[in-house]
């Protein structure tokens, strides 16, 4: 889920651009974007995922005082669940399904720039199903992200696909 409130400002916009190594001077430079089609810095075409960074909750964000997604010596940094939802210990793993993100898609209704804020609205998109060959059922599921402005005006829609299986696929 992104942040219910999402400013831009021209840093953000700045590192943004420097993370996914692109050096186009419309992030970044001023003099230059003002001779440019949208006549201000204005931000890249992903960069609508860093709302993620405003919202407190945001499950890859450390959090004070508790385990953290992401640091330790097992893959995910947190200690293996068991089936009765223990961590540790050398009982059997969970089998669960399984999920990923499959795409993204950003449509743009005009440019984010500095001085925007953004607020989101999510909305549930469609959900399918498809046979997989080893997995069972893959379910789709599509997430819908409303960015307007400080205006109400609809800036960027973002649309999600994630997809989880029935059951596990055998390791």
């Amino acid at each position: 889920m992104p942040a219910a409130r999402f400013p831009i400002e021209a840093s953000h916009i700045l590192m943004f651009a420097r993370s996914v190594g692109d050096d186009n001077p419309i992030y970044s430079d001023a003099e230059y974007a003002a001779g440019c089609e949208p006549g201000s810095i204005i931000a890249p075409p992903t960069f609508m995922q860093a709302s993620a960074q405003f919202d407190p909750d945001y499950f890859l964000r450390p959090k004070i005082g508790q385990p953290w997604f992401g640091s330790g010596k097992e893959a995910t940094g947190l200690p293996p669940k068991t089936e009765t939802g223990e961590s540790g210990g050398n009982e059997k793993k969970s089998s669960g399904p399984g999920g990923l993100h499959a795409e993204q898609h950003f449509e743009y209704h005009r440019h984010p720039k500095p001085g925007d804020v953004l607020s989101a609205t999510a909305k549930q998109g469609k959900r399918w199903e498809k046979q997989g060959k080893r997995s069972g059922k893959l379910i789709f599921t599509e997430s819908i992200v409303e960015y307007r402005d400080q205006n109400g005006e609809l800036v960027v829609t973002a649309r999600g696909v994630g997809v989880a299986t029935e059951r596990p696929v055998d390791q």
